[in-house]
């Protein structure tokens, strides 16, 4: 594909993955009105999404969660245990608990709604290629309820591993709070929280704050919910 041989080193490489091209057109189409965002690739199916992936070095890649021949989900393991450095925002038209708990644990570094605006859909491109996580609100309001209301822990051998101010530290970044924020409601330095933060990751055996938020959510079950 020619077209997506020249990129300035400056500009934001993206790859497009979704099955329907009308879709990857409609956003390629959007992307290609911005200054510092670039489409060097598409594909439509998880052998291609990783394929393309190795061969134009995006810094981000818009994924849908279902394609042709499997799970959008499947294609963000394998690229990011290739690419570690390249982010992944899930891109989907189902509001799913689990499939955001998959993304999430699977890499992914956004979930957003397809019916999201394009401007917004741009800022979270941009946002998650600066390295940032970003959640669709819409998506997140379920699991944050899940775990603000009533909850109980299943058992779980890496959740037992936490201490009782590391399980209160785990459920403040659930919640979305920042060290700083959560430091000031322990009254702790924001040092010392980024300590504790550091071995939680540890012990869950994640990597990011949003996948530990994740397997406490995944871990977490409402009264009266079999769990």
């Amino acid at each position: 594909m020619s077209e997506y041989a020249r990129v300035s080193s400056d500009q934001l490489r993206v790859l497009l993955v979704d099955d329907h091209e009308v879709v990857r057109r409609g956003v390629r189409g959007m992307l290609e009105m911005t200054d510092d965002i670039t489409v060097v690739g598409e594909a439509g199916t998880v052998s291609e999404a990783v394929q393309q992936a190795d061969r134009t070095a995006p810094n981000v890649v818009v994924m849908d969660v279902r394609l042709a021949d499997g799970s959008g989900i499947e294609a963000t393991r394998e690229i990011r245990a290739r690419r570690p450095e390249t982010s992944v925002l899930m891109l989907t038209s189902f509001a799913d608990d689990e499939a955001l708990f998959a993304s999430i644990m699977a890499g992914a570094a956004g979930y957003v709604l397809k019916q999201i605006q394009g401007g917004e859909l741009v800022r979270a491109i941009r946002t998650v290629g600066q390295g940032q996580s970003l959640l669709d609100p819409a998506v997140t309001a379920s699991v944050l309820d899940r775990l603000r209301k009533g909850k109980r822990l299943m058992r779980d051998e890496k959740l037992a591993r936490l201490s009782a101010q590391e399980e209160r530290i785990l459920n403040m970044i659930a919640e979305g709070l920042t060290n700083r924020e959560i430091g000031s409601r322990l009254k702790l330095a924001e040092k010392t929280i980024k300590n504790y933060v550091s071995t939680i990751l540890g012990k869950l055996e994640v990597a990011r704050r949003a996948e530990a938020a994740a397997y406490l959510a995944r871990h977490t079950t409402l009264p009266g919910s079999g769990g």
